[in-house]
């Protein structure tokens, strides 16, 4: 496969986001290094870690 690459200038004007999603990347022109991070905005004491499926 052949894949030819042409760098020109590029111009944004305006760019609203409305969402994000769980995992996403928005990109304008060309980037180098991504560095990933993740955060939990819940308290510890609401996760369930393991089996067991909450009683109703």
């Amino acid at each position: 496969m052949n894949f030819t690459v042409v760098n020109k200038g590029i111009q944004v004007g305006h760019i609203k986001v409305v969402g994000v999603s769980s995992s996403s990347v928005f990109l304008i022109g060309d980037t180098e290094t991504i560095a990933l991070s993740s955060t939990f905005d819940t308290p510890p004491e609401s996760l369930i870690i393991g089996p067991f499926v909450p009683l109703k």
